[in-house]
């Protein structure tokens, strides 16, 4: 079963903010959180999830992507992390894991700062956020469409886009998530205290990172895992910085195996 609705969901100091919410099938709730690239890059991901498990994934579209309206006052991204806890309070969901890709995993890691009882593991997909000197994140705003294919996937040639060929409505949508990602997450795509703060994390949280990634390199994945006290950090083979497009199923059993066993434990020595 699959619903689309818009939620009206209060938020302190910054008012009423309309969300898209897509849930896919039912069971044991999973927020899924997409990256810049907007909602259409994890909704086949959560229809898979869905159909192939019984699992509820509920995939919120942040404000302002995918064509819908962003409230002036929301303009962070831990507003979004704030949106998101109140969201599932809406909903009364308990036992909640957090998936977030790309600026998705950084909402999910301020959302487990915010420790909220509804929480209950957060997995990080190629998550930006933190700084990692020598390892920055790729300038997203000054590349081409056709450089940031290149540096997202380990085989682009399947994915690529042509953005002039797309409807009016399409590029209008696209453009509108660019300048949404920019309000949200900045030109640097980071925030220098994240890293510290994430220090104070008691949350259990599973960090995995395309090999192949070249927005954000493995090294600045293996530094965000070591950011957090009680993560663990895996690699997905012949991925890039959008597994869940590139390599679903791969994607699927890491967070289905670790989210069976407890997403705590020690990190695998042979892949940090």
């Amino acid at each position: 079963m699959t619903t689309t609705t818009t939620r009206t969901v209060p938020l302190p100091g910054i008012g009423p903010a309309g969300v898209a919410v897509s849930e896919y099938g039912e069971g044991r709730p999973f927020l899924l959180l997409h990256g810049g690239g907007g909602p259409d890059t994890v909704t086949g991901f959560g229809e898979l999830f869905a159909k192939t498990h019984d699992v509820a994934v509920i995939a919120p579209t942040h404000p302002g992507f995918g064509g819908t309206a962003r409230p002036g006052a929301l303009t962070s991204i831990r507003d979004l992390a704030a949106l998101y806890v109140a969201l599932i309070g809406q909903l009364e969901l308990d036992d909640v894991t957090v998936i977030g890709n790309s600026i998705g995993g950084w909402i999910a890691a301020e959302m487990a700062l915010l420790a909220s009882p509804r929480v209950s593991g957060a997995i990080l997909v190629d998550a930006v956020g933190i700084e990692v000197p020598g390892h920055s994140i790729a300038d997203f705003f000054s590349l081409t469409m056709d450089q940031v294919f290149s540096l997202s996937f380990h085989n682009p040639e399947p994915f690529r886009i042509d953005p002039a060929t797309l409807p009016p409505a399409a590029q209008a949508a696209a453009a509108g998530n660019r300048a949404a990602l920019a309000t949200y997450a900045g030109a640097a795509m980071s925030d220098p205290t994240l890293a510290g703060r994430l220090a104070h994390l008691e949350l259990p949280a599973l960090v995995l990172w395309g090999d192949s990634d070249q927005i954000a390199d493995t090294d600045y994945g293996r530094a965000y895992a070591a950011a957090i006290p009680h993560a663990r950090f895996q690699l997905l083979k012949d991925t890039g910085h959008l597994p869940q497009i590139e390599t679903p199923d791969q994607l699927m059993n890491a967070i289905w195996n670790s989210a069976s066993t407890g997403l705590s434990g020690q990190r695998d020595r042979g892949l940090t």
